[in-house]
């Protein structure tokens, strides 16, 4: 496997600045391949790149940006994944005329980025709206029609989305997010789509109250990705731990040592992205380090 880092540090996009000009010249002056030099030099060289930064930085996936990112990519010996956008972005939605930006988004970024040859695209297959939903008291009838109905929206999405790009199923990895995981699952296994795991969502509850190594084992025929951050365990299965994820291995409930077993054991080599901040993934390497000092090797 191979260890990662995002490319959306928040803290390197959005500096402290004292009023509107700055951050104006912030804007204008902002390097796409300066952030991804950075994180070279802080000790990565696989790069998930963001879909939301076009969203701030226009410029952020131009033709010009892709090329220097491209000589980035010789010149130091880089890998890259790409995190499709996901703001105000909804693929599941019943509303044909938003869903249909949507696929256009999707498909905009994976175009653009394509020359870059990233190893995974992960896709949040289901948006807020329908993250809304899964959070109301329905009854639950009632409610499981409803988030069938989202899932059947996300599989006409992404198959519109696969049609438009040329993109090999197994390459677009749908996240485990706040969605039930078994409709999660039975998209991947329809389409035969790859799953990007996520240790902090699925510790937290978001997509049920599961055991972390129980989805592991039902995604591994289709694992594509690993997002990697610590959660502690809701206090109940009922109370997701909304805001306790993405934290540094070590601080929540994820037994690190048993996943990386795991992920070894099955012969997983894909991409494993911390989804943390620089310190805090040099923090969790160390852990990794302390661990299982072979990963790293």
């Amino acid at each position: 496997m191979k260890f990662g880092i995002m490319a959306m540090q928040m803290e390197a996009l959005l500096p402290p600045v004292s009023n509107a000009q700055e951050a104006m010249q912030h804007v204008a002056s902002f390097s796409h391949a300066g952030l991804i030099r950075k994180l070279h030099s802080a000790g990565f060289s696989l790069i998930e790149l963001g879909g939301d930064l076009g969203m701030w930085f226009p410029t952020a996936f131009s033709p010009t940006v892709i090329e220097e990112l491209a000589q980035l990519k010789d010149e130091l010996e880089l890998a890259y994944t790409v995190h499709l956008p996901l703001w105000s972005v909804e693929p599941s939605t019943p509303l044909q005329a938003v869903r249909l930006g949507s696929v256009q988004a999707l498909t905009d970024c994976i175009h653009a980025t394509l020359p870059l040859q990233p190893a995974c695209y992960v896709l949040h297959a289901t948006g807020a709206l329908a993250a809304e939903f899964y959070q109301m008291r329905l009854p639950p009838a009632g409610k499981g029609l409803i988030l069938r109905q989202f899932q059947q929206n996300a599989l006409q999405s992404i198959q519109e989305l696969l049609q438009q790009t040329g993109l090999p199923p197994r390459k677009l990895a749908i996240e485990t997010i706040e969605f039930p995981f078994d409709l999660t699952l039975e998209m991947a296994e329809r389409l035969d789509l790859s799953v990007c795991l996520d240790t902090g969502h699925v510790l937290a509850g978001f997509s049920g109250a599961l055991d972390v190594f129980t989805v592991l084992e039902q995604v591994l025929p289709h694992l594509g990705e690993v997002h990697l951050h610590d959660c502690p365990r809701p206090a109940r299965p009922d109370q997701p731990s909304y805001g306790m994820d993405h934290q540094p291995l070590g601080s929540g409930d994820l037994d690190t040592a048993r996943l990386l077993d795991r992920l070894s054991e099955s012969g997983f080599d894909g991409p494993v992205i911390f989804e943390l901040t620089v310190p805090q993934a040099l923090s969790s390497l160390q852990v990794i380090r302390q661990l299982r000092p072979a990963l790293l090797a």
